[in-house]
């Protein structure tokens, strides 16, 4: 029997907003590469003023154990997840794409949507933006769509809604 090659599956149309990458920075600051920088920092200081001696061999040991790491997290994550994010939203389902490292797809049928929920957490109102989260009655979890912009944001759960409803569900 010929084996048939799996079919690809496309990535959804619609990208985030620009402005996600800028939210995303901001988050590596604040929860990642900001700690690991204050860290590398108070410990080079520190060993200056009371273990000058150190700083031959702590120097190089904090550049690559906490300062590069720190930098290449801050620069490419917010790169990477912004060339993946993005979603689409079907007569009969919505797809999303996400992740930077492990990346997913992740399509729901309108007929399993439970609820749409629009978030805005203190850093995305700064940048104007909003999480659209979509509940659907499957035990893979919630679709979330990061980095859309409030007006689509707003739009999308609107639209969603409207598709879930004229979707019949499934007769079990």
């Amino acid at each position: 029997m010929p084996e048939h090659p799996a079919p690809l599956l496309r990535p959804p149309r619609h990208r985030v907003d620009p402005r996600a990458r800028a939210w995303w920075t901001r988050q590596a600051l604040l929860t990642l590469s900001g700690p690991l920088l204050l860290t590398a920092l108070a410990l080079a200081v520190l060993s200056l003023l009371f273990f000058p001696g150190a700083l031959p061999w702590l120097g190089p040991l904090l550049l690559a154990v906490l300062v590069l790491p720190a930098l290449g997290y801050l620069l490419v994550m917010p790169r990477l997840r912004y060339t993946v994010h993005a979603w689409e939203l079907g007569e009969r389902a919505v797809y999303a794409a996400g992740g930077w490292l492990w990346q997913q797809r992740r399509i729901a049928p309108l007929s399993r949507v439970q609820t749409v929920d629009t978030v805005r957490g203190p850093l995305q109102r700064r940048y104007g933006l909003a999480t659209v989260t979509v509940t659907t009655a499957s035990t893979a979890g919630d679709i979330k769509i990061a980095g859309l912009s409030d007006a689509d944001a707003e739009e999308l759960s609107r639209r969603i809604g409207e598709a879930a409803q004229d979707v019949p569900g499934d007769a079990a």
